[in-house]
């Protein structure tokens, strides 16, 4: 007779104190790996962002990770970047210097704030500085993949022109100027341009990334190194304009579309920067020449950001929604110079709203449903042994990723749980082990806690009973 999974399962998981393996088995997992992405169930779970952390320290500290790149908006975590790199300015629009970790992350200020303005990313933000600083050189950089900040990174690409240009910073003010109209939302503008009441601004944005590269070689010479990251950080504020254009106008449609452009836009983003960040070659115009994976050789990148963007969506329900994910393409352009890392959680509490835009609450996460991934780790019984943490690496158990092939349920948090509706919202179909490289998972876990934490978080959520909410 067959093993029950759980018991292959817990033959063959290794232990993962804190949710952080072993230093022998996390750098035999990495190995030569350019990237490594490592996701989280939910994203507002303690020990997930503190074995992300954790985890990130050991590869920058022995293996020369260079940079951090994570799920957050480009200007605002690009502030982060100028502070833990003893940069000074935090903007190129505003000339205030960052003096401690908490200023620099002030710039996450819309909704979901508390998914970057938390107690983990302070602690990483302030150990990344102090790191830099004993390192003594250019150091270890902090950067956003995502699209949402439209007008927040045209306001950056005019504030760098007006520094080197005045002529060009009033062309770029006049071609943004076409966003003015509908208002400070990206939503706002999407939804009048789908809806017919307003001009789109597509050929906007493209001209004005067009005309910004094509004198990039000419902006970039008048300073050096510090002009070339000048230009890096506006020129992708433009693309990222472009791509935010794009982007909230394809949400108002029904399908695959808006999800595809965002991840799509955060591996381009990925690629872009692993090509800044890569030292051979070291001009800026035999870069430009190279193609992205020649550039970013030598720039080996972390990744922060949730499951459902750094598993690999071939191996779930996603892909039959025509949906991709960024898991899926760096995979697919880097193959074994790439390493997917997931998270799991059984139960416990978890930092989020309870609709879109709502107030963080310290809510109570349901045990995972009889037929998932979470519910079969928990199955093993290991967390009654004081395993409360594993690590399953599936090259190294071949009976776990055997059984792990076949579907199960896989639980995903957003910043919203909705527990009653909890199985139609929170979980897909997938094969774990096609999914990932390796999937650690925490039996029982904490609440994020805000770095401004409300009344409401914390007055913690009662556990619910059966029937629900009677």
């Amino acid at each position: 007779m067959a093993e029950h999974p759980a018991e292959v399962v817990r033959s063959e998981a290794v232990p993962a104190r804190g949710g952080v393996p072993d230093d022998a088995v996390l750098f035999d997992l990495v190995g030569d790996a350019q990237f490594v992405l490592i996701g989280e169930a939910s994203h507002g779970t303690h020990e997930f962002y503190a074995a992300r952390a954790a985890i990130t320290r050991r590869l920058i500290e022995e293996l020369g990770f260079c940079a951090v790149a994570v799920e957050a908006d480009w200007p605002d975590a690009y502030r982060v970047n100028r502070y833990v790199r003893g940069q000074g300015e935090n903007s190129t629009a505003d000339s205030t210097a960052d003096s401690t970790a908490e200023e620099a992350l002030r710039g996450f200020g819309r909704f979901p704030s508390w998914m970057w303005r938390n107690t983990e990313v302070l602690d990483f933000v302030t150990w990344l500085r102090g790191h830099n600083d004993r390192a003594g050189s250019g150091g270890v950089g902090f950067y956003g993949l995502d699209l949402y900040s439209l007008y927040r990174s045209a306001e950056e690409v005019i504030g760098y022109l007006a520094g080197v240009d005045q002529a060009a910073a009033e062309r770029a003010r006049q071609r943004y100027a076409c966003f003015d109209r509908y208002g400070a939302e990206g939503q706002e503008y999407g939804l009048a341009a789908v809806s017919g009441t307003g001009e789109p601004c597509e050929q906007e944005a493209l001209e004005q990334l067009v005309e910004l590269r094509r004198r990039a070689v000419e902006l970039a010479r008048r300073d050096g190194l510090a002009a070339e990251d000048d230009l890096f950080y506006a020129e992708q504020n433009a693309r990222t304009v472009q791509g935010a254009e794009r982007y909230y106008r394809a949400m108002f449609d029904a399908g695959p579309v808006s999800w595809n452009l965002r991840d799509r836009h955060m591996v381009d983003t990925l690629e872009a920067l692993a090509g800044h960040l890569g030292r051979q070659p070291r001009s800026l115009s035999e870069r430009r020449q190279a193609s992205a994976r020649q550039r970013g050789a030598d720039a080996r990148v972390v990744v922060w950001a949730h499951n459902s963007h750094l598993g690999d969506a071939r191996a779930t329900e996603f892909a039959d929604r025509g949906e991709l994910n960024v898991g899926q393409l760096v995979r697919e352009r880097y193959g074994e110079r790439c390493r997917l890392i997931g998270f799991t959680t059984y139960g416990g509490t978890v930092t989020a709203a309870s609709d879109w835009g709502g107030p963080a609450r310290r809510r109570v996460v349901r045990p995972g449903l009889p037929g998932s991934v979470e519910a079969l780790f928990h199955d093993t019984g290991l967390h009654e042994t004081g395993q409360v943490a594993s690590m399953l690496r599936f090259d190294a158990a071949p009976e776990s990723a055997r059984a792990l092939r076949s579907p199960l349920l896989h639980r995903a948090i957003g910043v919203v749980y909705r527990p009653r509706t909890e199985r139609q919202s929170h979980y897909l179909r997938a094969r774990v082990a096609d999914q990932y490289d390796a999937v650690i998972h925490v039996e029982t876990t904490t609440a994020l806690e805000p770095l401004e934490p409300n009344a409401l978080w914390e007055q913690a959520e009662a556990p619910e009973t059966f029937p629900y909410a009677v």
